[in-house]
């Protein structure tokens, strides 16, 4: 008798590549000069201390070399990426108010309805500018600041002028270089001390334009005290060409304060998703990272956190679903720079039809980091022949003062946990399709699926055939 298997399906992205006409009302020329750099910021009316980081930031870019490791960007020219794309439509803050065909994407990926049932305030940019930002009254009321960063960069220039960069700055790589000089769109967000938000905040980036780049920045301060769920949800239609996704993620966890932070990157196959990530927290605070990367054609992320004040903790869960074509080269970077800071780092990744996983990890612990403790479980399940999964944590321990344990695995499906699951009255193929849901349940359970139709249509997989 011929025993079943179960055959993982790539993930289904009809949804997500229906594609609009390519329209704007206006875009740079391709490549990177210092009269583009101008343009954006005329575009958008920035005062001068930010062309000047823009120009600085473009000068940095120049200086630095592509990275010596990780997936080869020979493909990626910048000189045939556009890296200025501005809608139809400016922003608005009546969904009624923006055009049929930018507003229908958004339908399709559930966004109105999840802002309607579940958040407490949305962004949704197209391309290179945020078109539509809400938050709701009860929250505004609390002090609660959530804003486009271009909107921030006038009414709170004082606190991005300090904050804007400071973390990840134009100096850490050639592509936060990048991203200092073009950054456009992206969201700011303010709560104040004490203030917890029970309902989360979401932004979502769409990407529509062929050849382009996006850039998005996000800024987030959570101050003593306080809580914050945020919602990061990013897709794009596939195309023949390249495009480039060079966002940036800074946030501040202060003095006892949590900040969630969760992600799903469903980009198409034609995008080099290279964003940049960075946490930093304070005393008692904590940082929890939630991300599923499901798309694109090269990914390099590895969101850091820096453990500044004692007893700060920091969480990091990710699933990454590698398919043909994918190099998908992911990971977590923790520093502990305090006493008695904790973290815990906890990672799935599947690949499929030739796909390739990677797994790339940091943990640093300082010398004054005493009685630090770190925690890192690394899950791969390949489902053939052709693809490819590794694991490269990198430690750099500077104190013997430290409990610190790291757990790899590669394999298939357990013969075993088949055997166990069948003595309990299971057949085989519910079994085999049982244990491929339960690897992939520690982000289901940690993302709010219920508030957007495209969680569910992400980490549902089809179950039937073989698994080679």
């Amino acid at each position: 008798m011929t025993r079943k298997k179960t055959y993982v399906a790539d993930i289904e992205r009809e949804l997500y590549d229906q594609r609009n006409p390519f329209t704007y009302s206006h875009k740079t020329d391709k490549g990177l000069t210092p009269e583009i750099i101008r343009e954006i910021s005329a575009q958008k009316n920035e005062p001068e201390w930010m062309l000047e980081f823009r120009l600085r930031s473009l000068e940095t870019y120049y200086q630095l070399d592509l990275p010596p490791w990780g997936p080869n960007l020979i493909e990626l020219d910048i000189d045939n990426i556009v890296t200025y794309v501005k809608p139809i439509v400016d922003r608005q803050y009546s969904w009624e108010d923006i055009p049929d065909d930018i507003k229908q994407t958004f339908d399709l990926l559930g966004i109105p309805k999840a802002e309607h049932e579940f958040l407490a305030g949305v962004g949704a940019q197209y391309d290179s500018e945020v078109v539509y930002h809400s938050i709701q009254e009860s929250v505004a009321k609390e002090g609660v600041v959530y804003l486009d960063m271009e909107t921030a960069v006038h009414e709170y220039e004082d606190l991005i002028k300090e904050y804007f960069m400071s973390l990840v700055t134009p100096r850490d790589h050639k592509f936060a270089a990048l991203h200092g000089a073009v950054w456009s769109g992206g969201s700011f967000v303010y709560i104040p001390a004490g203030v917890k938000v029970e309902i989360p905040l979401q932004s979502y980036f769409r990407s529509n334009a062929p050849g382009a780049g996006q850039f998005e920045h996000t800024l987030i301060i959570v101050e003593p005290g306080s809580y914050l769920h945020f919602i990061e949800g990013c897709s794009a239609p596939r195309y023949s060409v390249n495009n480039l996704h060079a966002g940036c993620v800074e946030l501040f966890v202060r003095e006892g304060s949590t900040l969630r932070y969760s992600t799903i990157e469903n980009w198409s196959r034609n995008m080099f998703n290279l964003n940049t990530k960075r946490a930093l927290v304070e005393r008692d605070g904590a940082i929890e990272w939630v991300s599923g990367s499901f798309g694109s054609k090269v990914s390099m992320l590895y969101p850091m956190s820096i453990l500044q004040g004692e007893r700060a903790r920091a969480e990091f869960t990710g699933v990454t679903f590698a398919g043909g074509g994918q190099i998908l080269d992911t990971g977590a970077k923790v520093v502990h720079a305090a006493p008695h800071t904790t973290s815990t780092i906890n990672t799935k990744s599947i690949s499929k039809g030739g796909g390739t996983a990677i797994y790339r990890g940091l943990i640093k612990v300082t010398k004054n980091a005493y009685h630090s403790k770190s925690t890192v479980s690394c899950e791969s399940l390949i489902l053939d022949n052709e693809s490819i999964s590794d694991t490269i944590p990198v430690m750099q321990i500077d104190t013997d003062q430290v409990d610190l344990g790291h757990e790899a695995k590669i394999g298939r499906i357990s013969d075993e946990a088949i055997f166990y699951l069948m003595t309990r009255g299971i057949d085989e193929e519910e079994a085999r399709a049982m244990i491929v849901r339960g690897f992939v349940e520690p982000i289901s359970k940690e993302l709010p699926l219920e508030y957007a139709v495209e969680m569910n249509n992400l980490v549902k997989l089809e179950l039937e055939g073989t698994i080679g």
